[in-house]
């Protein structure tokens, strides 16, 4: 059977003109699984937008990261008359590909096909329409009731063809962490611009040195600082097309501010997770920009920082920038396969873990990508007592992720991980570093089939 299709390679664009081009591209949409790698089996029933295969009994096997993990296990608790089979991996963290890998495994054998798998990356649907893995789920299976109310654009990393293939499972728009106690004890205001930032940072080596302002250490680093800065060196402009300028005003002012910081020692370039920093930093944080997981995952898990100290603020913007912007560290989406035996209850658990306040409203550790869960976790975590006020920065943040910085096939973190971390260690400047980082880009880019340009 032929089918005649585009590239289905997923993208996340300036939204206005992201809307043109999925309209324009879902015309020339066509699903099956013969034509996107699934090779349909006899028994097949073209159901929901794709070939469905045949149902049966039997556990419904999940992936997920060890973060993500507490959800399955909640699911389960909830749902006892369910059978799951819960399977943990790395969650593609820091673009590991771990998943695609084993689906081209998958599609070779014809077996082995998680029903639903959480990715900790937004740019699974790059490759998992054209691989036949991941199912359409505004054909049928999600009602547009429940998708309207996500999050606007949340589900822009999910869409192909005006087609969505996965559910985002939170935001994670940056915002300005600070530890309240202790600047109010230093005699420092929260600084609201990046001008104010680096001055407080030079303040803070000079009359508090040892404390910290910032982390430039974790390969998320320039989602939080240079995407921020709106630095475009992730620009996805088509389906298969890239922009990519490192050295534009907007990423060199950052660079130098990091810089800066780094050189004093006010910003760390040691990584959040690090040994070193939970042993000799955990309690030297007095600010640190990040995303909005890290009020719970870093500050109250990792460094065990104490209640009533953290609090956040509006990441601060470059002076006299009348349009907001943040970053943006992961967040991670749910897929359910095409493949599955099983897809009333892969449907269940799909949505229940993206929308039901058991877990999002309750116990997820980051902001919810479902409006009406990440208003009930809001209320949660002022009602925690951990924070040190409330965390409505972090709604407004919401909406303030640039959209110049895309979702593309590469992952931005794996090649500034591999080109600008180590020259860091080895006491290289970020600003040094910003042509080696474009040149990276654009060969990653080029190498999975990007046209880019410059």
């Amino acid at each position: 059977m032929t089918v005649n299709k585009p590239s289905l390679s997923q993208v996340r664009v300036v939204r206005k003109r992201r809307s043109a081009w999925l309209a324009g591209c879902a015309a020339t949409v066509v699903l099956t699984m013969a034509g996107c790698g699934g090779g349909g089996a006899a028994g097949t029933t073209t159901k929901d937008g794709f070939a469905q295969a045949p149902q049966k009994d039997g556990a419904l096997t999940v992936w997920v990261d060890a973060t993500r993990l507490d959800a399955a296990k909640l699911y389960q608790k909830l749902h006892p008359d369910v059978k799951l089979d819960i399977v943990t991996y790395d969650g593609d963290a820091n673009g590991s590909n771990y998943l695609q890998t084993k689906v081209q495994l998958f599609n070779r054998t014809r077996k082995g096909w998680p029903d639903v798998v959480f990715s900790s990356q937004n740019n699974e649907a790059t490759w998992a329409v054209d691989a036949g893995f991941a199912a359409p789920l505004n054909k049928g299976l999600i009602p547009s009731s429940t998708l309207e109310r996500f999050a606007e654009g949340a589900n822009d990393v999910c869409t192909v063809g005006g087609t969505v293939y996965c559910l985002r499972n939170d935001l994670s728009q940056a915002v300005l962490w600070y530890n309240a106690p202790l600047l109010k004890k230093f005699g420092y205001q929260v600084p609201t611009t990046w001008e104010e930032y680096e001055q407080l940072g030079r303040k803070v080596a000079k009359e508090h040195p040892g404390y910290l302002v910032g982390d430039a250490g974790d390969s998320f680093a320039p989602e939080i600082y240079l995407w921020a800065s709106k630095c475009g060196a992730n620009h996805i402009t088509g389906p298969k097309s890239v922009s990519v300028n490192t050295t534009s005003v907007a990423c060199t002012k950052m660079a130098r501010l990091m810089d800066v910081l780094i050189k004093n020692k006010s910003m760390s370039i040691s990584g959040v997770f690090s040994t070193d920093f939970g042993k000799n930093k955990a309690d030297k944080v007095l600010l640190m920009p990040g995303p909005a997981w890290f009020g719970g995952a870093v500050f109250k898990d990792t460094l065990k920082t104490p209640a009533k100290h953290i609090a956040a603020a509006p990441i601060p913007q470059w002076q006299g920038d009348t349009s907001p912007s943040t970053g943006n560290v992961g967040g991670g989406t749910w897929l359910l396969s095409q493949h599955s035996t099983h897809i009333k209850a892969a449907t269940d658990f799909l949505k229940w873990v993206t929308t039901d306040n058991a877990y999002q409203g309750e116990k997820a550790p980051g902001f919810p990508a479902y409006a009406p869960a990440a208003e009930a976790w809001l209320k949660g975590q002022d009602a925690s007592g951990y924070f040190a006020g409330d965390l409505s920065a972090l709604k407004d943040a919401a909406s303030q992720v640039w959209p110049g910085w895309g979702s593309g096939q590469f992952s931005q973190e794996a090649i500034w991980a591999a080109t600008v971390k180590p020259g860091l260690t080895q006491g290289k400047t970020v600003e040094s570093m910003l042509s080696a980082w474009q040149d990276s880009v654009v060969k990653y880019a080029k190498s999975n089939g990007y046209k880019v340009s410059q």
